[in-house]
């Protein structure tokens, strides 16, 4: 069972939340909170596997509170759900440690595949966010790095950015996981990233992925 918690101020919202994972059967509600601090300390108490975090709330906004558990809690997973792709805090929740950006008006299906993939330890990002991040990264002048990755590299991290796991990265180019880790390595030394969110970012930046076809498949 995937264990979630959901830290968001919108009642109504985390009651539908609550109701959709309710559905799944390798899933389970663990815990609610309504604003980040609150939410901080009952994710202590539950442990959770995976954090559904709002950005804007009282007391702790959803950036903080992630940065939080990721220094309590490192093995759990955070996901965040915003209303707008835009939104102002999308950068600084990437660098608190979230896992995974997904907008509100999603379907069912995709916060559950969204919810699994991040679980299984992947980078998810809905494809209009992940164009937006693209763009913020040109406005700010920053101008995709060009360091020498081989072609095994390069195979890799178009399958990270993709959304696939290193299972399915050492099946699709026969190789075995170890490989794949080492790849994975050496890639974010080249870089000098240091999560497969970055590594997402860069490989869109560098037109090796679509993101109008991204979406963690």
């Amino acid at each position: 069972m995937i264990r979630v918690a959901i830290v968001d101020d919108q009642r109504l919202l985390t009651d539908g939340l609550g109701r959709i994972i309710g559905t799944q059967p390798e899933m389970e509600i663990v815990g609610v909170a309504h604003d980040g601090e609150s939410g901080v300390r009952m994710c202590q108490e539950k442990k959770p596997d995976v954090v559904l975090m709002d950005i804007s709330m009282p007391i702790m906004n959803g950036v903080e509170a992630t940065r939080k558990l990721r220094d309590l809690l490192p093995d759990t997973k955070v996901l965040i759900l915003t209303v707008h792709a835009d939104d102002m805090h999308v950068f600084q929740g990437i660098k608190a440690g979230a896992s995974g950006y997904l907008l509100k008006d999603c379907t069912p299906e995709d916060l559950s595949r969204a919810i699994q993939t991040v679980h299984a330890g992947d980078t998810i990002m809905a494809p209009e966010i992940a164009r937006k991040m693209v763009v913020a990264f040109e406005e700010a002048g920053q101008e995709p790095s060009a360091p020498s990755l081989t072609d095994r590299e390069l195979d890799v991290i178009t399958a990270l950015a993709r959304g696939a796991g290193n299972k399915q990265i050492a099946r699709r180019l026969d190789i075995s996981e170890k490989t794949v880790r080492n790849h994975i390595s050496n890639i974010y030394k080249k870089l000098h990233i240091y999560d497969r969110t970055q590594a997402v970012l860069y490989a869109i930046r560098e037109g090796l992925v679509d993101p109008n076809v991204m979406g963690g498949g």
